[in-house]
C-alpha cells in the first residue's frame, strides 16, 4: 500500500506505508509466556504479575481483558494471538497510571500537608491586558479538578457593588454572583474534597459587608466557618468535604496593605491612616463589617511583613496563608530554601504569576512544589510546558485535586535540619529506566499534510525528568523519517533523588530542517504513581485534553538503589 502527496500539477510523491507492528522485544515476550502461537488466561495471568507488576490480578482480571479485547476481532476462545496481546499493551486499560481513579492518599492530615490544584485570575478568558471576565473558565476548571479559584473584586463605577475585573486593566467586568453561583453549581462535581474561594479584593468596608452577606447567602450550609480550633492547626480535607473555603486578608490587614501601598512614605502618616481606618470600623453598630467578613474567612491570608528577610517567621499561634510572586520566590528559594520549607510545614505559601505575564504564560511550578508551597497559582486559560507539568502532577490521587507532599517536605531529618532541594549532596534513591519502543495513531488524528505537505511525518520524542535540580534532564530519540508509525526502540536511564517530587513529561515532534518543528502531542506522568511495565501512554494536545488515537508504547522499570 501507498501513500501519494502531489507536489505540484504533474509531479507526485509516493511512500509505502507500514502498519503498527509489534517490537522484537514485544515478539520474543509473547513467545516466552504462550505457547503454540496463543496465550491462554494463565498464561496471561503469569506475565501481568511477572512482568506488569500487577500482584492483585486473578483469572477474572484476566477474562475482562480478552472480553475487551474482543470487538478488535483478536480474541479466540483458547487465547490470543499476538496481534491481540500487541492491542492489550496499547489499549486504554493499560495505562501507566491506576485505572480506579480513586483517591488514595492518606486525606485526614492538615490542608498545609497537601499540595492544591490552584487557578490564577480565574475569570479571564484570555490575556491579562484586555481579555473577557467569564464563569465560563471557572466551570471549566472547576470540572477539570482546579480545587482554588481566585476572583478579584473592585467597586463598580459608581461605588455601590462590588464586581469582578483584574483591576488597572482593559479586561471587561463580570458580575460577581455569577461567579459565585458558578462555584456552588460546579465546586464538587469531580472531586468531594474542599474548594478555596481565595477573594483578592480591593473594597471598601462598606461593600466588603455587602459582600459578606452575599458569600454567606449563596454558599449556606457549604460554607466552611473556622473556629479556635482550627487556629493554630488547618483542619483536614477529609473534614472539610463538600466544603467551600474563603480566603483572603481580614478586614485590619486588608487596611494596612491599602495604607503601605499609597504614595506616602511617611510612617506615622501611614499608621496614623491605620488608626483612623480602624475606628471607622469600630464606629459602627454591632452588626460590623469587621466581624461579618472577617467570621468568613477560614485561611487568613497574611501580609509580607518585613521583606523578604523576615516574610517567613511565622507566627507560633496561628497559621496563615501567605502569598508572594515567582521572583520572591526565586530569590528565597536561591538563599533561603529550608526556610521555605520549614515555613509551609504549618502554614500555606500561595504563589502566582509575575505581573509582566501580560499573555496568561506561566512559570515552573516545581520551584514552588519542592520548596513546599501548597498553591501554585496558574493561568488555566493557557498553554505550555509548564501547564502540562500542572495537568500531570495532578493525575495523581485520583485526580481529587489534592496530591499528598512526601515526608521530606513535612519532617526534619535525624539531627533536626531542614529538607534542601537544592542540596548536592543528596543520595541517589531510585533508577527509572524507561524504553520508548513506537507509536502510532497520528494517521487517524491529522489530516494527511497536516505536519508535511510533500511526505510523511519525521516524529521524534523528547522525554525528560522535572523535580529537584539534580534530577532534572532530558534526551530525545533519533528522527524516525517518513513514518506515520514511528519505531525507536530506545531505553532512557534517570538516576533519581527525590523521585516523590518528579514528573516525567514526553513530547512528541515532527522534525523540520527549514522551519520550527511541529507539534504532535505530549504527556506528563508524576513518578509516584507510575505502574511499571509495558504501558499505553496516551498523548495529548496543547491545551491538555486527550488525543483519540496517538499514543507510545513504553516500558517503565523502577529499581530502588
Amino acid at each position: 500500500m501507498k501513500e501519494s502527496f502531489k507536489v505540484c500539477f504533474c509531479c507526485v510523491r509516493s511512500f509505502k506505508v507500514k502498519t503498527s507492528e509489534p517490537p522484537q522485544e514485544i515478539k520474543t515476550l509473547f513467545e516466552d509466556y504462550s505457547g503454540d502461537g496463543r496465550m491462554s488466561v494463565d498464561e496471561m495471568l503469569t506475565f501481568v504479575i511477572q512482568v506488569q507488576g500487577e500482584n492483585h490480578a486473578d483469572s477474572n482480571y484476566v477474562k475482562d481483558i480478552f472480553n475487551r479485547l474482543k470487538h478488535h476481532g483478536v480474541f479466540h476462545p483458547r487465547g490470543i494471538h499476538l496481534e491481540g496481546f500487541y492491542r492489550y499493551l496499547l489499549s486504554d486499560f493499560n495505562s501507566p497510571l491506576p485505572p480506579s481513579g480513586q483517591v488514595w492518599q492518606d486525606m485526614n492530615q492538615p490542608l498545609s500537608h497537601y499540595f492544591l490544584y490552584t487557578g490564577h485570575n480565574s475569570y479571564l478568558t484570555g490575556n491579562q491586558l484586555n481579555s473577557k471576565s467569564s464563569t465560563e473558565p471557572i466551570v471549566k476548571a472547576l470540572k477539570s479538578g482546579v480545587r482554588v479559584i481566585e476572583l478579584d473584586l473592585w467597586p463598580n463605577s459608581s461605588g455601590t457593588e462590588a464586581e469582578v475585573r483584574h483591576g488597572g486593566t482593559l479586561t471587561s467586568t463580570e458580575d460577581l454572583q455569577k461567579c459565585l453561583n458558578a462555584v456552588k453549581e460546579n465546586a464538587f462535581e469531580v472531586s468531594e474534597y474542599p474548594v478555596v474561594l481565595t477573594l483578592e479584593d480591593h473594597l471598601p468596608p462598606d461593600l466588603q459587608k455587602k459582600v459578606a452577606k452575599m458569600v454567606s447567602k449563596t454558599f449556606g450550609g457549604t460554607l466552611f466557618r473556622c473556629t479556635e480550633e482550627y487556629k493554630e492547626r488547618f483542619p483536614s480535607p477529609e473534614a472539610l468535604k463538600n466544603k467551600i473555603l474563603i480566603s483572603t486578608k481580614p478586614p485590619k490587614e486588608y487596611l494596612q496593605t491599602q495604607v503601605s501601598q499609597s504614595a506616602t512614605t511617611d510612617e506615622s502618616v501611614k499608621s496614623k491612616k491605620v488608626a483612623d481606618a480602624e475606628e471607622l470600623i469600630q464606629d459602627e453598630d454591632e452588626d460590623t463589617v469587621a466581624v461579618e467578613y472577617r467570621d468568613l474567612i477560614s485561611i487568613h491570608a497574611g501580609n509580607r511583613k518585613g521583606g523578604l528577610k523576615n516574610c517567613l517567621n511565622g507566627d507560633p499561634n496561628r497559621v496563615i496563608r501567605l502569598s508572594m510572586s515567582e521572583q520572591w520566590l526565586e530569590t528565597l528559594a536561591k538563599n533561603r530554601g529550608p526556610d521555605l520549607v520549614k515555613f509551609t510545614q504549618r502554614n500555606i505559601l500561595r504563589i502566582f504569576p509575575k505581573t509582566t505575564r501580560f499573555d496568561s504564560s506561566n512559570y515552573d511550578p516545581l520551584v514552588g512544589w519542592i520548596h513546599g508551597a501548597q498553591m501554585v497559582a496558574f493561568n488555566m486559560q493557557s498553554h505550555g510546558r509548564f501547564l502540562w507539568m500542572m495537568q500531570g502532577m495532578f493525575k495523581a490521587n485520583g485526580g481529587c485535586g489534592y496530591v499528598k507532599k512526601p515526608d521530606v517536605l513535612l519532617s526534619n531529618g535525624p539531627g533536626g535540619e531542614t529538607f534542601d532541594p537544592s542540596s548536592k549532596s543528596l543520595q541517589i534513591k531510585t533508577v527509572l529506566k524507561v524504553k520508548i519502543y513506537n507509536g502510532e495513531g497520528w494517521n487517524l488524528d491529522f489530516p494527511q499534510d497536516y505536519f508535511d505537505r510533500y511526505s510523511p511525518p519525521d516524529f521524534y520524542a523528547k522525554i525528560g525528568i522535572a523535580g529537584i535540580p539534580l534530577d532534572t534532564t532530558s534526551y530525545r530519540t533519533e528522527t524516525d523519517a517518513d513514518e506515520w508509525f514511528p519505531v525507536w526502540d530506545k531505553e532512557f536511564v534517570f538516576p533519581l533523588r527525590v523521585p516523590e517530587l518528579a514528573l516525567l513529561y514526553i513530547t512528541v515532534k515532527d522534525y523540520d530542517s527549514n522551519t520550527q518543528n511541529d507539534f504532535a502531542g505530549q504527556t506528563c506522568l508524576p513518578l509516584s504513581e507510575i505502574r511499571p511495565g509495558i504501558r499505553a501512554v496516551r498523548l495529548h494536545d496543547r491545551a491538555g485534553e486527550v488525543l483519540k488515537h496517538a499514543r507510545l508504547l513504553v516500558r517503565f522499570v523502577l529499581e530502588p538503589r
